[in-house]
């Protein structure tokens, strides 16, 4: 009992000499899953072996039997690859929670052309810019409409329409930053997505900056938010919509580089590619394609007109 009453006591005391609480680093924000480096296989914008631009003469837009257009109509859905994290391109509208912007009306189009109306006859899948080729090549999709950048090495893998868009590689930088352009960012952390153009332009520019790949371009937009990578470096219309949706943020330089939009189609599909380039002539002279870039691009990135199709 005595040694309990000692104990009391003692804990009642002078608290003695306090003891400093161990040091606390600055902490970190979690990266988003599967960031990487530079990526090989990126893009493949080097491969000059072709004229990636010449797509396959357009037919009509009507569903001839036996055709791929006719096994999609049995089917009573076209099945797209599209992204949905990409503002004003390819993304999820929060209070709807439909999928809207300038490549969803792509697939509409598309879709209404087979169909009578894309109402009820689109099953979207929504796939990061790494898997654009692969579902292609699996037949896991019929198109591929994903801020898809022509090039003569995706070419060997797939086939794409006419350009429905062309863009231009451009960096976004917090407003503070004193970087106007890539070359301005040597050493720097600059995001990209993987398989992407702009990270092989990122992991060969002269000025050396540092490529970091991620799975989706939200994720650059949240590394770049939390400071985790310097810049992002893409496409301005990507850029467009990132800035669209952070006010600190801008859009810098003169474009880097061209990027030709089409319509992604699995290699074994040429009458599928034929009646793709016919929808979208139908929709650059009715009016449909000039009435989305009002809705979702002009806003951004100022007026412009279709780009001519160029064919075999």
């Amino acid at each position: 009992m005595l040694a309990v009453v000692a104990l009391l006591a003692a804990s009642c005391g002078s608290p003695g000499k306090p003891v400093d609480p161990a040091p606390v680093s600055n902490a970190a924000w979690p990266q988003p899953a599967h960031v990487g480096g530079p990526d090989a296989t990126a893009g493949g914008g080097a491969d000059t072996s072709c004229n990636p631009l010449a797509s396959l003469s357009p037919t009509s837009t009507t569903v001839p039997d036996n055709s791929t257009m006719s096994d999609i109509r049995k089917r009573g859905k076209l099945i797209a690859g599209v992204d949905q994290t990409t503002y004003l391109f390819g993304f999820r509208n929060p209070t709807s929670g439909n999928l809207e912007g300038f490549d969803i009306d792509m697939v509409n189009a598309v879709a209404k052309a087979i169909f009578g109306s894309a109402d009820g006859h689109v099953q979207f899948r929504a796939i990061p810019s790494s898997q654009r080729e692969d579902v292609l090549k699996k037949h896991q999709v019929d198109i591929v409409v994903r801020t898809y950048s022509i090039t003569c090495a995706r070419k060997k893998d797939v086939e794409f329409s006419s350009v429905y868009y062309v863009a231009g590689q451009k960096i976004l930088v917090p407003k503070e930053s004193k970087a106007q352009k890539l070359a301005d960012l040597s050493g720097k952390r600059v995001c990209a997505t993987k398989k992407s153009t702009s990270l092989a332009k990122i992991a060969t520019d002269a000025a050396k900056p540092v490529p970091v790949s991620v799975d989706n371009w939200s994720d650059c937009l949240v590394m770049i938010q939390q400071g985790q990578v310097d810049a992002v470096s893409t496409d301005d219309t990507i850029l467009a919509g990132m800035a669209a949706q952070d006010s600190t943020l801008e859009v810098r330089g003169e474009p880097l580089t061209q990027e030709n939009y089409g319509i992604g189609v699995p290699k074994d599909h040429e009458d599928m590619v034929r009646y793709v380039n016919a929808v979208l002539e139908q929709i650059r002279g009715n009016g449909v394609w000039q009435d989305s870039y009002r809705r979702w691009v002009e806003p951004r990135l100022g007026p412009a007109s279709p780009p001519s199709p160029q064919y075999q």
